[in-house]
């Protein structure tokens, strides 16, 4: 790591449907229109590469790949992302928002696929080169809502059916205990927030700007950087 991260890396997890990429966006615009630096990104993807292997594995049609394959690939779009997109920018001082990061993969390949949490930990080791968020928020509403609210987003849009989202409860039960897990080792850096089925998009992100607080006041005000 040839630069040193001055940026603010910012992270939201949690199983399909729990919305976090809508606050993921709507923190976003927040921060821009306080006068902060900020880039939204997401995994996978982020980079052209990183875009295809998404695609790869996101594909409803693939039902033969193996857990470690899937983590594999993951990881690899994990690298070039953060070799493209979330180091330059945190050595430039931005805030990087991203929709998902490294705690996916203990939560989705090592509890939800049963690849051991030593295997995942050597992966993350290699490709996050010491990489970590300040902070992730954990969106946590109810396994089956989360899953009622996937399952209608590809009724109204098939082109949005998503390998993962056709996976069984019982799948993302396993998921959300990995996350409760990680939140329970890290309780300082991983925050949950409880949300409601009927909590209106803008209370939750009043939430989740209080949760960010702390961070800003250690980032400092507003810099001049180029947006």
């Amino acid at each position: 790591m040839d630069k040193k991260l001055t940026g603010l890396f910012l992270t939201f997890e949690g199983v399909e449907g729990c919305g976090k990429t809508t606050q993921a966006n709507l923190l976003t615009k927040h921060l821009k229109e306080l006068g902060y630096p900020v880039v939204f990104t997401r995994e996978p993807g982020g980079t052209p590469i990183g875009e295809k292997l998404r695609k790869l594995l996101k594909d409803p049609a693939i039902s033969d790949m193996q857990p470690l394959t899937e983590a594999l690939l993951f990881s690899a779009a994990r690298y070039q992302h953060i070799q493209q997109m979330i180091m330059p920018n945190l050595s430039e001082g931005m805030i990087v928002v991203t929709d998902r990061f490294s705690d996916a993969t203990f939560a989705y390949q090592g509890y939800g696929r049963k690849i051991p949490l030593d295997i995942i930990r050597q992966i993350n080791e290699l490709t996050t080169w010491g990489v970590k968020p300040d902070l992730t928020i954990m969106l946590d509403l109810e396994v089956r809502e989360s899953l009622k609210r996937a399952q209608l987003r590809m009724i109204s849009d098939p082109a949005l059916m998503d390998r993962f989202e056709i996976e069984q409860e019982d799948f993302f039960r396993q998921v959300r205990e990995g996350y409760l897990e990680i939140a329970r080792n890290e309780p300082e850096r991983f925050k949950v927030m409880d949300v409601k089925p009927d909590e209106p998009e803008k209370s939750i992100q009043l939430r989740v700007q209080d949760l960010v607080r702390d961070c800003l006041a250690s980032y400092g005000p507003p810099r001049n950087l180029s947006l």
